[in-house]
C-alpha cells in the first residue's frame, strides 16, 4: 500500500495540497492550520539528476515538497528521498550549535570559542610541521558558492594544497576518462539524448535505483522518434534497471574494458566503424586499431567476461547499426582500480562509430551526489577553477590576477588526494583534518586501516549539518546549515546549473557552509581581507565564478540566479554565443581542449582484479545503493518513511549458495574479508546474483560493509574499487563458510582483528546525549 501510493507521488498523480503522509505512514486530508503557508521554488539537494521541486514553508519550517512541473529535468516527479526532503531539516540527527570535544565528550560552545581553538591548533601544527601537515576533505553535496569558498580558503590562505574531496570515491575516474580521451573534464550530453537514442547501452549504471527520474526521459522516446529504442544493460547483476533491457549482457565482475575493447574489435573487423569521423575528429587511430586487434579478439574477450562470442557480434552490430547511440554509466564503471582507462573505452566506442555531439549520441557520465559535477568545476581539488591546470604558469597567472592575489599563492600542483591523504595521516605526515559534509567512517573502504589513521591525528574538524558517525569522533564540529536554508547553485549530470533558493533560517547556531569558512578565515591574519572582502552574499560568490569561468569550457558567464530559475537550470557553456546555455559538447566547431583539437583514441589494457577469489574466500562483493537511502544515511536515517521501505542491509545471494550455507530469506549470516567482517545480514535469495557473488548496499552503519572492502585504487584518478573483493559467507549451519573447514578460524581471526563495529548506532548515542 505504501509503495503503491507512494508512486502515485512519484507520477504527480495527487493534487498538490489535498494529500500527504504522516510520520505514522497513514496518508490522509492535510488539516487546515498544518498546510504549508508559501511554496518555495528550488532544486533537490540529493542526487545528481538535479530534480525541480518546491518547499512547503509553515511557521518558518519545511512542511512539503512536491514535483515542479515546468522544471525540464523531472517535469514534476520526484523518487522517494525528494518526496521526504523537508523531513531531513529538521531531523533529530542534526547538529545546532558548534562543539568542542571535552573530557572525551562534544559540548556545545559560541562560534568564537570553536573558531579560536581551531585556529590555534591549525597555526601550532603548521608552524611546527608545515604547511601540508593540514589537510581537508570536501564534498559534492555543497553549493557551488560554498565549495568555491573553501577551496580558496584552503588552497590560499591555509596553503594547504592536500585537499580533495569526497567526490574521488565516486567520479573521479569520469574525470580522468574525459581529461584522456578529449583533454577536458565536462559530459558532452543532455538528458535530451535518452529521449533520441536509437540504442542505449548502460554500463554499470542501475539508474532504476540511483537515478530514476532518468527512466522518464527514456521513456518519451517512442512518441519523439515513433519507436522503442534498443536498451543495453551491461552489469555483473540483474538489477531493476535490468528489467527495462532488450540485452542483458551480465558480464564477469570488473571486465567491462575488456567488453568494449571485444566490441571495438568487431567493429573495426567488419568495417562499421565511421571513418570519416574518425579521419576529421579523432587522432590515434592506427596505434589503437594494431593494439585492439591484436589483443582483443572476440574469443579471448568471450573468455574475460563470460559473454558469448556470438552475443558479442551482435551487441557491437546493434550498437554500430544505430543511428545515434548512448553509452552512459555510473558507479559501476567508475568505481574500479582501471576506472579511468574503462571510462575512455566508453568514449573510444563512441569515437570510432561517430557517436559525438549528435542528438542521442554521445558517451555519458552520470553523476552521483547533487553537485559532484560543480565540484569538479570550481572545486579546487584536482584542478583550478574553471579547468585550469596548477602546473602551467599561464592558467595560474590568469586565475590568480582574475581574483587579484598574487600567482606565487597558487599551487603548482595538485597535491594528495583523498586516499594519499589518509596514507599520510597514518605515516604521521598529516597531523589536522578537516572534513566537511561527509561521513568516511562509513564511505571509506577498509575501514580498520582509516581508523587507525584517524587515532593519529592531532586534531579531527567535521563540519557538517548532521551529527554523523565521523562528526561523533570529531575534536571540534562545525555546524552547518543544510539543503533549504542556504541560497546557491547546483550543476547536474548534464552540465546544468540549478538554482537552490534558501526557503527557512538555519537551525540554532548554525551557518551556511560558506559563512563558516569566511568567519573561520577572519582568525587567520589578512586571509579575509584577501580572499573574501568582496563576499557579502552568496551571488557575490557566484559573480567571481562566472569571472573565473569565462571563456572557459565550463562558461558560467552569461548566467545569473534571476535567469537560472527563470529558464529551470542552464547548461554550461553559458555566454554571449550560447546566452541560454549550450546542449552538446563537440558539436560545431569540435571543441575538443587537445593539442590538435581532436578526440585521442587510446590503446588501453583490462587488467585482472587485485584481489581474485581464492579457497579461502571463494566468493566476489559487490557493493551500492538503493533507491530509498542515501549514501551513508546521514541525511535519511531519521525518514520513517525510507526506513519503513529500507531499514537495514541485505546481502542478495544465489540459490546455490544459499544451498551451500542452508539458508532461506531472512535468515541472518555473516560476511567476511581478510580486513573485516560484518554480522547480521539478512540474507536475500535471488537469481539477480549469479553463483559466487553476492550484494549488500552501502549505507547503513549497523552493519559496515567497508569493514570488508579493499583498498585498491585506481592510479590515475585514486577512486577506490568498491565493487570487487574476495569474501566468504557463514551461516549457523556452516560456521565454517563456502568449501573450506578452516574458514571459521579466518572469519574469527579477521574479526579480531579489525573490531570496527561500534558500541551504539548514531541515534543511541544521540539519544544518550540528550
Amino acid at each position: 500500500m505504501i509503495k503503491k501510493i507512494l508512486n502515485k507521488f512519484i507520477n504527480n498523480d495527487i493534487k498538490e495540497d489535498k494529500y500527504a503522509y504522516s510520520k505514522d505512514l497513514k496518508f490522509g486530508t492535510i488539516a487546515k492550520d498544518k498546510a504549508p503557508d508559501t511554496w518555495v521554488r528550488s532544486t533537490c539537494g540529493y542526487c545528481g539528476v538535479g530534480c525541480g521541486l518546491y518547499i512547503g514553508v509553515k511557521d518558518g519550517k519545511p512542511v512539503r515538497t512536491k514535483g515542479d512541473p515546468s522544471h525540464p529535468v523531472s517535469h514534476g516527479t520526484l523518487c522517494p528521498k525528494g518526496l521526504t526532503e523537508h523531513e531531513m531539516v529538521v531531523s533529530s540527527n542534526r547538529v545546532s550549535s558548534p562543539m568542542i570535544k571535552k573530557d572525551g565528550k562534544l559540548n556545545a560552545v559560541e562560534w568564537d570559542e570553536a573558531f579560536t581553538h581551531t585556529s590555534n591548533k591549525f597555526k601550532e601544527i603548521q608552524n611546527k610541521y608545515g604547511k601540508n601537515a593540514v589537510a581537508c576533505i570536501s564534498t559534492g553535496q555543497f553549493l557551488t558558492e560554498d565549495f568555491y569558498t573553501l577551496g580558496k580558503f584552503v588552497q590560499l590562505g591555509l596553503e594547504t594544497n592536500n585537499y580533495d574531496g569526497n567526490t574521488t570515491l565516486c567520479m573521479a575516474s569520469a574525470v580522468m576518462g574525459y581529461k584522456q580521451s578529449f583533454g577536458s573534464d565536462g559530459p558532452p550530453s543532455s538528458y535530451e539524448d535518452f529521449s533520441y537514442a536509437d540504442v542505449i547501452m548502460l554500463i554499470g549504471a542501475n539508474i532504476a535505483d540511483n537515478h530514476p527520474i532518468l527512466k522518464l526521459h527514456i521513456a518519451k522516446n517512442k512518441k519523439i522518434t515513433g519507436k522503442k529504442p534498443k536498451i543495453i544493460v551491461v552489469d555483473p547483476r540483474f538489477s531493476k534497471t535490468a528489467n527495462m533491457a532488450d540485452v542483458f549482457v551480465p558480464i564477469a565482475p570488473r571486465s567491462d574494458l575488456a567488453l568494449i575493447n571485444g566490441l571495438c574489435y568487431i567493429i573495426m573487423e567488419q568495417g562499421w566503424e565511421d571513418t570519416k569521423f574518425i579521419q576529421d575528429k579523432t587522432s590515434g587511430y592506427k596505434e589503437f586499431r594494431k593494439h585492439i586487434m591484436q589483443k582483443y579478439p572476440p574469443q579471448e574477450v568471450a573468455i574475460i567476461t563470460g559473454i558469448d562470442v556470438k552475443e558479442l557480434y551482435e551487441i557491437a552490430q546493434l550498437y554500430a547499426g544505430a543511428n545515434s547511440a548512448l553509452s552512459a554509466w555510473t558507479m559501476g564503471v567508475n568505481q574500479s582500480s582501471i576506472g579511468t582507462d574503462t571510462v575512455s573505452a566508453i568514449c573510444n566506442l563512441a569515437l570510432i562509430t561517430g557517436n559525438l555531439g549528435r542528438k542521442g549520441a554521445s558517451p555519458f557520465s552520470i553523476t552521483g551526489q547533487c553537485n559532484a559535477m560543480g565540484t569538479r568545476e570550481f572545486g579546487f581539488t584536482s584542478s583550478i577553477p574553471g579547468y585550469r591546470n596548477f602546473a602551467n604558469d599561464t592558467d595560474r597567472a590568469v586565475f590568480a590576477d582574475i581574483i587579484n592575489v598574487p600567482s606565487s599563492l597558487i599551487p603548482t600542483a595538485r597535491g594528495y588526494s583523498y586516499p594519499q591523504i589518509i596514507d599520510a595521516i597514518d605515516r604521521g605526515e598529516i597531523k589536522a583534518l578537516w572534513v566537511t559534509a561527509t561521513n568516511p567512517l562509513v564511505s571509506f573502504p577498509d575501514q580498520n586501516k582509516l581508523r587507525r589513521a584517524l587515532k593519529k591525528l592531532d586534531i579531527l574538524v567535521v563540519q557538517d549539518a548532521f551529527m554523523s558517525e565521523t562528526a561523533l569522533e570529531a575534536d571540534v564540529l562545525f555546524s552547518a546549515a543544510t539543503w533549504s536554508e542556504k541560497e546557491g547553485t547546483y550543476t547536474n549530470s548534464e552540465r546544468r546549473c540549478n538554482y537552490a533558493k534558501k526557503a527557512v533560517e538555519p537551525l540554532g547556531k548554525s551557518m551556511s557552509d560558506a559563512n563558516i569558512v569566511i568567519e573561520f578565515s577572519k582568525y587567520f591574519e589578512g586571509k579575509y581581507e584577501l580572499l573574501f572582502q568582496n563576499f557579502q552574499s552568496s551571488e557575490d560568490i557566484f559573480e567571481e565564478i562566472k569571472k573565473v569561468s569565462a571563456g572557459q569550457l565550463c562558461d558560467y558567464s552569461g548566467m545569473s540566479y534571476k535567469k537560472i530559475e527563470e529558464l529551470g537550470g542552464i547548461q554550461w557553456p553559458c555566454n554571449t554565443l550560447y546566452p541560454e546555455g549550450k546542449k552538446r559538447l563537440y558539436t560545431d566547431g569540435f571543441e575538443c581542449k587537445t593539442e590538435d583539437g581532436k578526440a585521442k583514441l587510446l590503446a588501453l589494457d583490462w587488467q585482472p582484479l587485485a584481489e581474485s577469489c581464492n579457497q579461502s574466500f571463494p566468493l566476489n562483493l559487490n557493493t551500492g545503493r538503493t533507491v530509498e537511502q542515501w549514501h551513508t544515511r546521514t541525511k535519511t536515517k531519521t525518514i520513517t518513511l525510507l526506513n519503513d521501505l529500507a531499514p537495514q542491509a541485505w546481502i542478495e545471494i544465489n540459490p546455490l549458495d544459499a544451498k551451500k550455507l542452508e539458508v532461506e530469506s531472512g535468515d541472518k549470516i555473516t560476511i567476511a574479508s581478510s580486513r573485516g567482517l560484518v554480522d547480521g545480514l539478512i540474507v536475500k535469495v535471488t537469481q539477480v546474483v549469479r553463483e559466487g557473488d553476492c550484494f549488500v548496499p552501502f549505507h547503513f552503519s549497523e552493519q559496515l560493509i567497508n569493514a570488508v572492502t579493499i583498498a585498491d585504487f585506481d592510479p590515475k584518478s585514486f577512486e577506490p574499487n568498491f565493487k570487487q573483493c574476495a569474501v566468504n559467507l557463514y551461516s549457523q549451519k556452516h560456521p565454517q563458510g563456502i568449501k573450506q573447514e578452516e574458514e571459521k578460524v579466518v572469519a574469527e581471526i579477521a574479526y579480531q582483528s579489525t573490531k570496527v563495529s561500534q558500541e551504539y548506532t548514531v541515534a543511541e548515542v544521540i539519544k544518550k546525549e540528550n
